[in-house]
């Protein structure tokens, strides 16, 4: 087994605990740029490892944030930046949540404290925040087309810096990344990919053979002597053949890049990704070689820290360090409940409706954890199917599995389900096949921006025909919606957000509550405010002030047209609420059906804006955005009052229809 250790110098000093305050960091602190990193002598990088490592520990705990990856490739991301001319060369990340210290090298140190705050640092590689940010990246697998598309165009622009894309933590297992090779070796551009490896998935054959052979591959003698070998054998066809093929039994015997050998890349591995003297020597030996490159590092998540080293998952992200709460004599046991989250809510029922259905066969695009399906995989393994990340593939594969009159449950993410757009309409809505959606993450997510973030679900799904939509107001209803979705014979798409619910009882017993049936919840006058979702609190308060009446929707398709019908004749202004945007969004489905009838009165949209939506907590941004119980009342104020003054439709000051 290859050795994933630390340099010996700084084996003792592996830390247990998260430092609560700002380490002693004299030589990071040196460091604006990758240009006062280069200055250094080699000997002095592993000291500024250790240091890089402390304060993201330090900085992480004050913010909280990506953990494991970020500390997994601090060797990485020192050699590369020591070793190549960044940003002139292009250096692009994958999985961006491995970018924290490239951040910090990158004349980011102090504002890692801000870092997934609102208005401060992005938690992912974003290109209006740094020139050092070549590509904004959120989703995965991205890096080897966009650096191939970089050096495409500077090679156009006549430029001759080099390209490198950083891909792992899973990415190469999404169809894009090969499909990004094989058009990279078919231009035989000069091209590196550094596969990262931190999970061991695919190299299996490790150790001093392998180490040994790849310091002949990655040498001027070795690949001068193979291009030499080529110009002249290609001449004999056969002896070309057989030389070339020799050559990649070889490396077969002792590394897994036979299949990136065949695909046309000059394959280098595996090396060791904390070795910092041995990265620093391949990356300059590999600047010399011409044509797509690829180097296998080794690495492992969390490292230098070791509870992540143990617990790779479950240090994947980190809470803020709160401050410990004093002792008192309060029995904990008292205390209330905490609510659920709903990934954890989808998981629950999951399990139950596994139970009560023995053809249900759950999937899962590697979000086993985010999607709260770790009890269903344990209880339930032979009908658990996580196909790594690969949303096309998992809306497909359920698309097969429903061929078969099973009952398939697809958990994703908004944002991820995006990427399976084709397939969701071609292999599982075409053909009204029965698969169920549970689609997490739906709205805005906060800390981790707008490439996480749901916006569009509800837009994109109320187009195809077929789709149902059912969007829960709070945890129980969610549970009783995932029920009436799978109960439906066809594509069936259950939206709900990331984080905790409102704390209501989660009745046990499920019951199908009628598909395209909302309900009035408060009875009001004037005004109606038609909601879609988890912002129904924010709007039972705000129309508390307004005198209004509130609806909860439960699904954006098929729409209730006989309540909406019944307000419209009711009232004068009708307000729609989602936490979608607004082009596209139910209320525009609501608009559409009014229009069709012939019903003419004013609508108020509110939903999300035309615009991506910077990262912090989600409170705030539902708060800047005018969602929350106060901005939806001003919001809606504003408009009765441009109503007064411009359409003469009266209102007295309880919002109540004036008498004739």
């Amino acid at each position: 087994m290859l050795g994933l250790t630390l340099d010996s110098r700084l084996v003792n000093t592996m830390l247990s605990e998260i430092p609560r305050v700002r380490p002693s960091t004299p030589l990071l602190d040196t460091i604006d740029s990758p240009a006062d990193l280069r200055v250094l002598d080699e000997q002095q990088l592993p000291q500024v490892a250790l240091e890089l490592r402390e304060y993201l520990l330090y900085c992480i705990g004050q913010t909280g944030g990506h953990f494991g990856a970020g500390l997994g490739v601090v060797e990485l991301t020192l050699a590369l930046h020591y070793t190549y001319n960044t940003p002139e060369d292009k250096l692009v990340w994958d999985v961006g949540h491995q970018t924290y210290p490239h951040k910090v090298l990158t004349g980011r140190r102090e504002q890692m404290l801000s870092i997934r705050q609102y208005q401060g640092l992005s938690g992912f590689p974003k290109r209006a925040e740094s020139g050092f940010d070549t590509f904004g990246v959120g989703h995965s697998s991205t890096s080897i087309s966009a650096a191939l598309g970089m050096a495409l165009g500077d090679k156009v622009a006549g430029k001759s810096n080099k390209h490198v894309a950083v891909i792992g933590d899973g990415a190469m297992t999404a169809g894009m990344a090969f499909e990004a090779l094989n058009h990279a070796a078919h231009t035989g551009e000069d091209l590196l990919v550094i596969l990262n490896d931190n999970s061991m998935s695919i190299s299996p054959n490790v150790g001093g053979l392998a180490t040994y052979f790849s310091k002949i591959w990655a040498s001027e003698f070795y690949n001068g002597l193979r291009e030499g070998s080529k110009r002249v054998l290609t001449k004999i066809p056969h002896a070309w053949e057989a030389a070339r093929r020799t050559e990649e039994h070889v490396k077969g015997l002792v590394s897994p890049g036979t299949l990136f050998e065949e695909m046309g890349f000059n394959y280098v591995g595996l090396i060791d990704g904390h070795d910092l003297p041995t990265l620093v020597s391949y990356l300059n030996k590999l600047q010399k070689i011409k044509g797509p490159k690829l180097l296998h590092i080794i690495t492992q998540k969390g490292k230098g820290f070791a509870p992540a080293e143990a617990d790779p998952v479950g240090y994947h992200a980190l809470n803020k360090l709160e401050p410990k709460p004093p002792v008192t004599s309060v029995n904990t046991s008292q205390k209330a409940k905490a609510a659920p989250k709903y990934q954890d809510v989808f998981g629950q029922w999951l399990c139950d409706m596994a139970a009560q259905d023995e053809r249900l066969v759950g999937i899962t695009p590697a979000m086993c954890e985010g999607s709260g399906m770790v009890n269903f995989a344990e209880q339930y393994p032979a009908r658990y199917h996580d196909v790594a990340i690969a949303e096309q593939h998992a809306v497909t594969l359920a698309a097969g599995v429903a061929c078969e009159s099973q009952k398939p449950v697809v958990a994703i993410y908004s944002t991820f389900l995006q990427r399976a757009y084709d397939q969701l309409v071609h292999d599982v809505a075409l053909q009204n096949l029965d698969v169920t959606f549970g689609i997490d993450r739906a709205g805005i997510v906060g800390e981790d921006g707008p490439t996480h973030a749901g916006s569009f679900d509800i837009s994109f799904l109320r187009c195809i025909p077929n789709m149902i939509i059912a969007t829960p107001s709070d945890e129980n209803e969610c549970r009783q919606l995932l029920y009436s979705a799978y109960q439906f014979e066809g594509p069936a798409a259950v939206r709900y957000p990331r984080g905790k619910g409102t704390g209501v009882n989660i009745e046990e017993q499920m019951q199908a509550l009628a598909i395209g049936k909302g309900l009035k919840v408060r009875e009001g006058k004037d005004i109606a405010i038609i909601n879609f979702g988890t912002l129904l609190p924010a709007a039972v308060s705000a129309a508390e002030s307004l005198n209004a009446t509130v609806c909860d929707m439960r699904w954006a398709k098929p729409l209730d047209h006989e309540l909406i019908e019944q307000l419209a004749n009711s009232h004068q202004l009708l307000v729609t609420l989602e936490e979608n945007s607004i082009a596209g969004g139910a209320g525009s489905g609501v608009a559409e059906y009014l229009a069709e009838q012939g019903i003419t009165l004013p609508i108020l949209h509110l939903g999300l804006p035309d615009r991506y939506i910077d990262h912090g907590k989600r409170e705030k941004i539902l708060a800047a955005i005018g969602l929350d119980s106060k901005g939806i009342e001003t919001r809606i104020q504003k408009r009765v009052t441009l109503l007064n003054k411009k359409e003469n439709i009266p209102f007295n000051k309880n919002n109540q229809k004036a008498a004739p």
